[in-house]
């Protein structure tokens, strides 16, 4: 169920079938109570412009997320027009179909609909259309795509990331104009000192830390509980954790390297993994739109964990690509087959980080990216393979939607940045829609 605020108008003309019509209406309203939470109606079916005036006066808050606007029969655009007056919220216009073809012509919904958006389009107002009964799965999907994107904007509104150092040099595409981030997306940053975090870190009493080592324990194969690094893992996360509760943080992006390593003696990797799991969101190399991409993934997909890696094979004959980073990746992201391995970073040779392939399934690859027109959103569709790691770190092979030569191509063209977030979902739709209500372009490869 989507946590957004409606006002469902259904309209229709008494000298159409009203049996149908009502139908039609009690399907609809049951339909949008199930999935969504705040659902405004009226006792019946509206059937003149003075009924409309007395129901949105006296039955409908003034402030909505959505109003649909539903020919149960055909209307004239008076109608619509005096929704307009009313409200300044996109409105969804719904347009059903004939229960039988042949005969009376019994709703003629659809003209309805059509002199409707022909008003909205004159007059400028945001909209979208919709054709189908409550009760067809693409209808259904259509609505559950618009209100999972609305709720996802309201809590970017909310969002704040946790920036723990700046990006490493080089890493350009990390960094963020905050102020056009919190405009465009409603994301704010959260600067945090690494240096002060590592003291405060390796301070802390072992029953602080503790419970942090014994979880990553059961979920990880091989790991070493009385390393040094896995230790400092474990004070690290347990810190940096009571932090971002203190802050109200609800991602982190994290400078991993050279620090990490020189100053702390242990792998970012497998902090950002299980906070990842977690649902805090944690990215590294501080991509903070990355950390914003992977925020949107999760909860377009109801809390599926992403991963975020840079994209370093083209296997042709497969129509696939390898998406691989150093070590991090949810525990629960891992290949049922070989479970979450403890690792060490492959470069630095240092603990303690993930070392596995990911599992097989659909999946959704994006970017909240920022070229020098503006924010735009890169969408993919493809199908994660299920194959060993090819290389050491965490890695995924991911059949695209598309010529895979010709979509790797497009993307260095294009110019997107090396990160790409991945989930276990279909939600293009849905990332399509946020998109719309950002008002950013969408750029869908396949």
């Amino acid at each position: 169920m989507f946590d957004v605020k409606i006002a469902y108008l259904p309209i229709g003309r008494v000298n159409f079938d009203m049996e149908s019509a009502n139908k039609i209406y009690k399907d609809s309203a049951a339909l949008l109570n199930e999935i969504s939470n705040e659902v405004y109606e009226p006792k019946k079916i509206i059937t003149s412009p003075d009924d409309l005036d007395a129901v949105l006066r006296n039955e409908m808050p003034s402030e909505v997320d959505f109003v649909i606007f539903q020919m149960a029969t055909f209307a004239d655009a008076e109608f619509i027009v005096k929704v307009m007056e009313y409200y300044s919220k996109p409105i969804i216009v719904w347009s059903v179909r004939e229960p039988e073809v042949g005969g009376r012509l019994r709703l003629n919904s659809l003209t309805g609909g059509n002199s409707s958006c022909h008003a909205l389009r004159y007059y400028k107002r945001d909209f979208d259309f919709i054709y189908g009964n409550p009760s067809e799965s693409k209808v259904q999907r259509k609505f559950a795509s618009k209100f999972a994107a609305k709720q996802t904007q309201e809590k970017l509104q909310q969002l704040t990331i946790g920036v723990l150092g700046d990006h490493p040099p080089g890493f350009f595409f990390s960094s963020v104009d905050e102020m056009e981030l919190h405009r465009t997306v409603g994301a704010k940053v959260h600067n945090i000192d690494l240096y002060k975090m590592f003291r405060e870190a390796l301070e802390l009493p072992e029953e602080e830390w503790k419970p942090m080592l014994e979880r990553a324990s059961k979920k990880v194969v091989g790991l070493r509980k009385d390393d040094e690094a896995t230790i400092k893992f474990a004070q690290f996360s347990t810190r940096l954790k009571q932090y971002v509760d203190e802050h109200k943080i609800n991602a982190t992006a994290v400078r991993c390297w050279p620090e990490f390593y020189t100053e702390l003696g242990a792998a970012a990797c497998s902090t950002l993994s299980q906070f990842i799991e977690d649902g805090i969101v944690s990215s590294c190399e501080s991509d903070i739109n990355g950390a914003v991409s992977m925020f949107i993934q999760q909860e377009l997909s109801g809390g599926q964990p992403p991963y975020l890696g840079d994209m370093v094979l083209l296997e042709e004959e497969k129509n696939s690509v390898v998406f691989w980073h150093c070590g991090a990746g949810a525990y629960s992201l891992a290949n049922p087959s070989t479970g979450a391995i403890a690792g060490v970073q492959p470069n630095r040779k240092m603990g303690f980080a993930l070392d596995f392939g990911l599992k097989p399934g659909q999946v959704t690859i994006s970017r909240l990216s920022k070229s020098s027109d503006g924010y735009r959103m890169l969408i993919m569709r493809g199908e994660a393979l299920d194959e060993p790691k090819k290389f050491n770190g965490t890695t995924v092979s991911v059949c695209l939607d598309g010529n895979a030569e010709e979509m790797v191509h497009s993307l260095m063209m294009e110019g997107f940045e090396p990160h790409y977030s991945i989930v276990y979902a279909d939600i293009v739709d849905e990332l399509k829609e946020l998109c719309k209500l950002l008002k950013i372009d969408t750029v869908e490869m396949g």
